[in-house]
């Protein structure tokens, strides 16, 4: 009888503490949240006087360690500019997000978006190091995108916002052991808006998805960078999933003629699109439309009376000599260089592609 009493009183008092921690356990399981991003950023305030005002980067600002929020991205192919380098990220205020449009524009990006991109040369002399010249943002306010410059001290330490224009001289070293002496171009605002206006409006021109859609590693392992953009909460979902990818320029698995369009699509669209600076050229060398070679120009006249009587064609189809594409990319002559600017040398690599592509092809103009 005692035993059986005992075990009563054992089993109500297990029912008694079950009871109690269900009393104490929350409805819905607790979320952690994700770290808040440390950058600061008053939409109001911006553009600020100083780029460490924004506290982008972690530590040493020069090493260019994106904090918690600050995401790195790269293009398949990206636009030529003098050899420098690039170093691009996104910042988007907590909560939003952009959206997709289609494969060959620009994502559309929130109130408060942040595009920010690093420009610096490696194996700067006498020092062999690195040194960053500039930084670029394009902020969405009010919506509409304005640009911030922020040209680099020499001690590396801080950047400044300017954008009057200025340049900047040094020699740096290829990697071959070659000296180059360069006059770099940090660009004026209207600079900045020849290039990237559309209709009217300023817009940024790299971050398409046709140009994101690639595996990227990142410091917690490789992943698609559209992928990676929705993860982290900057894009929303429900983009295609067969989104055509923009061919890497310089990759020799690539056939020649993709290298050439994705050249020309970075290089020379941005300009050479419907409601950009130069519609009113025949050319249109977006990668969408490249496909057809009179958007490039093979066999059509040139519109242009400043250039050499010998190019009787935009692509004379198995002849460099004649062909003005060629002749402009060829040439650091301000009146006649394509692009109009970013480029102050001859970008002697895809010279030679595009001279070959030319060259491959079958004389077939008249």
């Amino acid at each position: 009888m005692i035993g059986k009493k005992s075990v009563l009183v054992f089993l109500a008092a297990l029912v008694v503490a079950f009871i109690s921690c269900r009393k104490d356990e929350p409805d819905d399981p607790v979320q952690t949240p994700a770290p808040e991003s440390p950058v600061v950023f008053d939409l109001d305030s911006v553009p600020y006087s100083t780029l460490s005002h924004y506290n982008f980067f972690s530590g040493n600002m020069a090493n260019m360690q994106p904090v918690q929020g600050v995401l790195p991205y790269e293009l398949t192919t990206s636009l030529f500019t003098d050899y420098v380098h690039k170093g691009r990220f996104a910042w988007m205020p907590a909560g939003s997000k952009a959206s997709y449009v289609s494969d060959g524009d620009v994502l559309d990006f929130p109130e408060g978006a942040v595009l920010i991109k690093n420009f610096y040369y490696n194996n700067v002399q006498p020092t062999n190091s690195r040194r960053l010249l500039e930084t670029r943002l394009m902020i969405k306010k009010n919506g509409e995108w304005i640009f911030a410059d922020y040209v680099w001290n020499d001690a590396q330490t801080e950047a400044t916002f300017d954008l009057s224009g200025s340049h900047a001289q040094l020699t740096w070293m290829d990697d071959n052991g070659q000296l180059h002496d360069e006059n770099y171009r940090i660009p004026s605002e209207v600079e900045c808006v020849t290039c990237h206006k559309y209709n009217g409006q300023s817009i940024p021109i790299g971050p398409k998805p046709e140009s994101l859609n690639f595996i990227l590693n990142y410091t917690d392992g490789p992943m698609n960078q559209l992928g990676k953009w929705e993860a982290e909460g900057y894009l929303q979902s429900g983009y295609p999933a067969n989104i055509e990818t923009v061919a890497k320029w310089d990759d020799p698995d690539e056939t020649m003629d993709r290298r050439v369009r994705a050249y020309l699509d970075m290089n020379c669209a941005h300009c050479h699109s419907e409601g950009r600076h130069c519609d009113y050229r025949p050319m249109r060398f977006a990668w969408n439309e490249t496909t057809d070679p009179v958007n490039i120009g093979v066999c059509v006249p040139p519109d242009d009376p400043t250039v050499e009587p010998s190019q009787q064609f935009i692509v004379y189809a198995g002849n460099t000599a004649r062909s003005m594409l060629h002749y402009r990319i060829s040439s650091t002559d301000e009146a006649v260089r394509m692009p109009l600017m970013g480029r102050t040398v001859r970008h002697e690599e895809a010279i030679q592609l595009i001279g070959d592509w030319i060259n491959a092809m079958p004389d077939t103009c008249q």
